[in-house]
């Protein structure tokens, strides 16, 4: 994935008629507080990073070693109980590229959302999206081992769609558009990026409708998340999808 845009939160600015009279440039603004720090991105890129290194080291199995990675998805491995690969995967990642694009990202988009809404409030988020990518990639790709934190990043995206700036919402169609033709290359997950966004929908409209309601709602949200999951991580149960 490519970078994203970085102020699609942000209020819209006021023009020279919403400014102070006087000096030709209207009242100067009051110094601004400094910014919250995006505790749960950094988390991510710090995990992202150590364990890609661990696997370059030869500490942790990798593609590189043939070898399954310990959190990367593969259906049958999560049907035989192995759920922390729902999750896992979001940390797992192919190669140095498709690190650092995605790195990129989190700070672009990630860093952004973080801030806007709050770290616990965008913990929750990741954890719906990182769900509802692997959710997707195991109901389309079963049998294909799938790693990377893309999925749960176009789930960011989703859930700012209902929140952002008219602007906002302009550059995240223009990016998504490009991640969409990006998805339909080989090697690339499109399934695990529609589930993310998908599943970062709902909780963008309960983000919109005010905090104590997506207080109330992203537990439910969640809780509906997990339970698809392991739906889709036991075709047994379902048969033939």
């Amino acid at each position: 994935m490519s970078s994203g845009p970085r102020h699609i939160l942000d209020a819209p600015g006021s023009g020279p008629e919403q400014r102070g009279g006087g000096h030709p440039f209207g009242t100067p603004p009051p110094p601004q507080a400094p910014q919250p720090k995006p505790w749960v991105c950094y988390a991510i890129i710090a995990i992202c990073v150590v364990v890609f290194g661990l696997e370059e080291a030869g500490q942790l199995p990798s593609f590189a070693s043939r070898q399954l990675p310990v959190g990367a998805l593969y259906g049958p491995a999560v049907q035989a109980g192995e759920y922390w690969r729902l999750l896992g995967a979001a940390f797992e990642h192919g190669g140095i590229l498709h690190l650092v694009f995605n790195m990129s990202v989190v700070v672009t988009l990630g860093f952004t959302l973080e801030r806007g809404i709050g770290s616990v409030r965008f913990l929750g988020l990741s954890l719906v999206t990182a769900l509802g990518a692997s959710t997707f990639s195991l109901l389309f790709n079963f049998d294909t081992p799938m790693v990377g934190a893309s999925g749960m990043i176009l789930g960011w995206a989703g859930a700012m769609l209902p929140i952002a700036t008219r602007q906002g919402r302009r550059e995240l169609g223009i990016w998504l558009v490009q991640v969409a033709v990006l998805s339909l290359l080989p090697f690339v997950s499109w399934s695990g990026h529609l589930g993310g966004f998908l599943f970062g929908l709902p909780c963008g409209v309960a983000l919109r409708q005010g905090r104590q309601v997506y207080a109330l709602a992203l537990p439910i949200i969640l809780f509906l998340t997990a339970l698809v999951a392991l739906y889709a991580a036991h075709p047994e149960r379902r048969g033939a999808f």
